[in-house]
């Protein structure tokens, strides 16, 4: 993509968020082709989004579980970003009325102590494991910001930060080296009915392939991830809608729960 079709993909994004239109198919002379395209007209909305939603502050990676990658149609990870403004400490409330359509995620999350730089890559499983700091049970928030997001490709998706709408962490476990995390189950309830559960193994057999995937991916892509950055793994279960008033909670075993509140 040249760099005209880049910011008028972008100018789209912005401006149907800021008019709240919902996302259709864009222009064939600005829509991404292909995943590298996909990914350069992220980085670039990224830089646009972050001067109201706050600076980047980590990433989310979707569809590296069996559960949603039937559930998307898609067969492989798919990278977004999370920024400051719409990450919380559970317990949390956000309110209904500030998505189109929000959707909950029950995740494994990490905090990096170390960054992961592009002269380090490629990444093994052990390097990156060394460089996380913390892990958490978190909430990830997604929001259906498109008229039929079945019919859009994979690249519009992934250009709009993958669904991306904030995430809700659990206290961190500094601890987490004495815990066998695909071993661990989790689960996530919506006004106190379970709705789904899995367990570590499901992404990509350990989570820690996934956040691997993403230092490789971050590293090539010139966006390598950072100290403090924090990493939504994928989802151990089928993202579920939600109404005003809800209330919703997941724990992961061994490190604990989170929460938030869907305000009317």
């Amino acid at each position: 993509m040249t760099p005209e079709a880049i910011d008028g993909a972008v100018a789209l994004y912005v401006a149907a968020r800021h008019r709240r239109e919902r996302i259709v198919a864009l222009p064939k002379e600005c829509r991404p082709a292909t995943l590298g395209e996909a990914y350069a007209v992220q980085a670039a909305l990224s830089e646009r989004l972050a001067g109201t939603l706050g600076p980047v502050c980590g990433r989310k990676i979707g569809c590296t579980t069996p559960v949603m990658q039937r559930y998307l149609e898609i067969a492989h990870p798919c990278a977004g970003a999370l920024y400051a403004h719409r990450v919380h400490d559970a317990p949390a409330t956000v309110a209904h009325s500030d998505h189109w359509r929000p959707g909950v995620e029950c995740e494994i999350a990490v905090r990096l102590g170390q960054p992961l730089p592009a002269a380090g890559a490629p990444f093994a499983r052990e390097a990156v494991a060394g460089a996380v700091d913390a892990c958490m049970a978190a909430i990830e928030i997604v929001d259906d910001r498109y008229d039929d997001f079945r019919a859009l490709d994979t690249p519009t998706l992934i250009a709009d930060d993958f669904f991306s709408a904030g995430a809700v962490l659990g206290p961190p476990v500094a601890a987490w080296r004495t815990l066998d995390l695909a071993a661990a189950g989790g689960f996530m309830e919506i006004n106190g009915a379970r709705v789904g559960a899995g367990t570590g193994a499901d992404v990509m057999g350990h989570p820690f392939e996934a956040l691997t995937w993403l230092a490789n991916h971050a590293a090539a892509s010139a966006r390598p991830l950072r100290a403090g950055d924090v990493v939504l793994t994928g989802s151990v279960v089928e993202t579920k809608w939600v109404e005003a008033g809800d209330t919703v909670r997941v724990a992961i075993e061994g490190l604990g729960e989170a929460s938030v509140a869907f305000a009317r």
